[in-house]
């Protein structure tokens, strides 16, 4: 990569505009105004510093073009906007507000992510494992921030002398245009399942907003998974160069709980991960890497320093004669994949004990399913509380309880929306030999009832609970 020193970030507002391309991408209307100085892109009126270019955003239940006021106040020198304002201030008139405040950002710092090896992961289930392993390979990792963070910690991070990023990239973040005027070096698919149908309604919606990654617009070169079905409809479609990987690319596969090993081309791969998901998440980064050009066994390296993710089959021990397995399972493909884990890990005679909800105001259609899959893989189900938010934790309960039923099983049931009792209670039903798995919330810190928001994490919970019982 250029070793040229990093642009400062300060640019006369009408040069910016010609070199986000606004008018190429056919999204500029017409500029209002005299020149100004931008120093900045700012989406947010309450940290607006002088010399800010505020965009209008346009969202759910605000429309930035009401803060446009304030922003002028605290000092911003022109506006992006969808619609003229009478305002005596310089504005971007545009099309896409959100588009075009996204390539203005890139555009402020001269597009920093060209200058630096920079690898976007997608995909239902498996991004953070996957991000997280593979920046033990090349260095940090991040989730989706809003367009004008990204690229302003971007350059931040192109002045800081940082060469690689490794970045998990949402259907939301794709679908709200946050990494547009973003160059990935290369871009990974894990696999996608039911979720965020409360955004996208369909999977075939859901699907497209991840495919958007996969064109020349972000990236030259596509990592996908093929033992995936929509990692082999990817394959089959993009023109972008495609590297896939699958399990028939390794030899040699030992796991446990705690640890993964097998060989590609005689090179020994080993992680503290358990689960065979974890195989396909570790294959995933070390397939990107590869891609990258990073040496086999420096992969190997990588791949052994990295430490399990919070939250992603994260083991608890406090001394109990059965496991506890933290996990973020939220949705029906992950929360299967966990529990068939769980019990290939088990002896015959264990019972395999569930604790799981699902979230109030989202995909409401994944709680029938959620409950199906924990009725037939699962010995004891006992359905709690995962952030309801505005809705009833009951009725949620009484969604996932119809699921149960459905499988057809005769499990052990019980509801218990107190979370921390339902921990409590799968703690007191486990014996010498079970598997407790803890499934939704993961790595969240956070439990959302109505409108207050209460510090819980289910790791946490479950040690305090286990050496209460010691």
């Amino acid at each position: 990569m250029s070793a040229s020193p990093a642009p400062t970030g300060q640019m006369a507002l009408r040069h910016l505009v010609e070199t986000a391309q606004l008018g190429t991408q056919g999204l500029l209307v017409e500029i209002i105004g005299e020149d100004s100085v931008v120093v900045d892109v700012s989406h947010d009126s309450r940290q607006v510093s002088a010399g800010d270019l505020f965009c209008c955003v346009g969202g759910t239940h605000e429309d930035g073009h009401d803060f446009a006021q304030m922003a002028v106040d605290a000092g911003a020198s022109a506006l992006l906007v969808r619609r003229v304002l009478d305002m005596d201030v310089p504005q971007i008139v545009v099309r896409d507000v959100r588009k075009s405040m996204a390539l203005l950002a890139a555009a402020l710092r001269e597009f920093p992510s060209t200058r630096m090896h920079v690898v976007g992961v997608t995909g239902t289930n498996g991004k953070t494992t996957t991000a997280h392993l593979l920046a033990e390979m090349l260095t940090g990792t991040r989730t989706t921030p809003e367009s004008t963070d990204l690229q302003r910690m971007l350059g931040a991070w192109e002045r800081d002398d940082v060469e690689a990023v490794v970045m998990e990239v949402t259907s939301h973040a794709l679908e709200l245009h946050r990494v547009m005027g973003t160059k990935f070096e290369a871009v990974v698919f894990t696999n996608l399942s039911q979720d965020h149908l409360d955004f996208h309604q369909t999977m075939e919606k859901y699907f497209s907003a991840k495919a958007k990654l996969f064109t020349k617009e972000y990236s030259a070169c596509g990592i996908i998974n093929r033992d995936d079905v929509h990692g082999q409809l990817l394959l089959d479609t993009i023109t972008i160069d495609a590297k896939s990987f699958g399990l028939s690319d390794i030899a040699h596969v030992h796991m446990d709980a705690r640890h993964i090993e097998y060989e590609i081309e005689g090179v020994q791969m080993r992680a503290q991960l358990g689960g065979q998901f974890n195989v396909m998440n570790s294959l995933a980064a070390v397939s990107a890497a590869r891609a990258l050009d990073i040496p086999l066994i420096k992969i190997a390296e990588g791949l052994n320093r990295a430490t399990a993710v919070p939250g992603r089959f994260e083991s608890i021990e406090a001394g109990q004669d059965f496991d506890v397995i933290v996990d973020y399972a939220h949705t029906p493909d992950a929360l299967e994949r966990v529990l068939d884990t769980a019990r290939s890990l088990m002896s015959e005679i264990g019972k395999l004990i569930v604790v799981f909800g699902c979230g109030g105001d989202r995909d409401a259609e994944k709680r029938g399913p959620m409950g199906e899959i924990a009725g037939a893989k699962s010995d004891v189900v006992i359905i709690t509380s995962d952030n309801p938010r505005s809705e009833s934790g009951a009725a949620i309960a009484v969604q996932i309880n119809a699921g149960v039923a459905a499988s057809d099983s005769h499990k052990v049931l019980c509801t218990e929306l107190d979370r921390r009792a339902a921990i409590g209670r799968a703690f007191s039903i486990a014996q010498g030999g079970d598997v407790v798995v803890i499934a939704g919330k993961g790595h969240e810190n956070t439990q959302t009832i109505g409108t207050e928001t209460f510090p819980f994490n289910d790791a946490q919970v479950a040690r305090e609970l286990l050496g209460a019982q010691s």
